[in-house]
């Protein structure tokens, strides 16, 4: 079948015109820098909710003319029924148990990973064990209708046994902010639940940008390096939302040019961009204020480091806008010096 496309923009909703003899047909997408990466099993979810009768690749085709029912493509590259609407939902991942519960839909979650803590209505969930390499005979206990994971390689088997045993699967990333939109679109069409949506995350970027109107925290932009993991040592790069929530917070990644969500690098460069502070846990300020290699760094030997709450900061969520306040107010002390 032919078909012709009209390119779309950051934040457009649109479709994509397929011409046959059957005539015209239309599938609907959300999409964001990474729209067009479908080829590779980074494919964006939410990009293909394909409408009964569109072919977007060979196994979304085969499933639609066998169901004519709509259909979504997830991060793993699967092609999954949106239909019915799902009941009964195990999340293994804190940030669609959240934006589920922001949707309305907690009453649906029969199952949750042990690291889903928030909000606390969250805990009344039953725990089902961890969100990588999951339990699934304790899913499958569970009587799940549809189970997100995290789209990680280590939970590949998983979702293929759990599609075996006829459960619908829905693998995604969340590494970017513009994520959260595309996937709340994912889990409005398996909700059949737009509008909560849309209003979820609506909500939360409206939070962001509030931050983001206050402007900087100085008369010049603090450089901030987040640091992940100290040996080897992993930072946040361009590519991750947590880049994303410094510069709304009102400083600048050290690292935001890395495209990388989390790249490795050596101490050596790290000591070359020289950031004004850091961010970092308190067993590593702890390390670092008394290592040699790190006290190269002015903001160890100042002791400029930032200590944020995980349990905020940690994932690309429905609490953003909290976050990057959180961030502003752990920035606001060590920005005079910055001046």
């Amino acid at each position: 079948m032919a078909s012709t496309r009209r390119r779309p923009e950051m934040g457009d909703v649109g479709v994509y015109v397929h011409r046959g003899s059957s005539g015209i047909r239309w599938s609907f997408f959300v999409p964001d820098s990474r729209a067009f990466l479908m080829r590779s099993w980074r494919s964006v979810v939410g990009v293909a909710i394909i409408v009964g009768g569109l072919t977007a690749c060979e196994g979304a085709s085969r499933t639609v003319r066998e169901t004519g029912a709509p259909i979504a493509v997830d991060d793993f590259g699967d092609s999954v029924a949106v239909r019915p609407a799902a009941q009964r939902i195990i999340s293994l991942n804190p940030v669609t148990t959240e934006l589920l519960f922001a949707m309305g839909a907690g009453s649906r979650l029969v199952g949750r990973s042990k690291w889903d803590g928030w909000p606390l209505a969250a805990l009344e969930v039953p725990d089902v064990g961890d969100a990588m390499q999951p339990n699934v005979e304790a899913i499958l206990a569970r009587r799940p209708d549809l189970v997100v994971l995290y789209a990680s390689p280590s939970n590949r088997t998983a979702a293929t046994r759990l599609q075996e045993a006829g459960v619908r699967t829905l693998a995604v990333r969340t590494d970017a902010v513009t994520d959260l939109r595309r996937i709340a679109t994912a889990l409005g069409a398996f909700l059949d639940d737009s509008l909560s949506a849309s209003a979820a995350v609506d909500s939360t970027l409206r939070a962001v940008d509030s931050v983001r109107a206050l402007g900087a925290t100085s008369d010049r932009r603090p450089s901030v390096a987040w640091i992940v993991w100290d040996d080897p040592l992993i930072v946040i790069g361009g590519g991750s939302y947590r880049s994303e929530l410094l510069a709304a917070a009102g400083a600048v990644n050290a690292f935001a040019d890395l495209e990388a969500p989390s790249p490795q690098l050596s101490i050596e460069e790290l000591v070359r961009r020289d950031p004004d502070a850091l961010i970092v846990g308190t067993r590593m300020a702890e390390r670092f204020a008394t290592d040699a290699r790190w006290r190269q760094l002015r903001a160890v030997r100042d002791r400029r480091f930032i200590l944020p709450d995980t349990g905020i900061v940690g994932r690309p969520g429905v609490r953003m806008g909290e976050a990057a306040r959180h961030l502003r107010q752990l920035l606001l002390p060590i920005s005079p010096a910055m001046r």
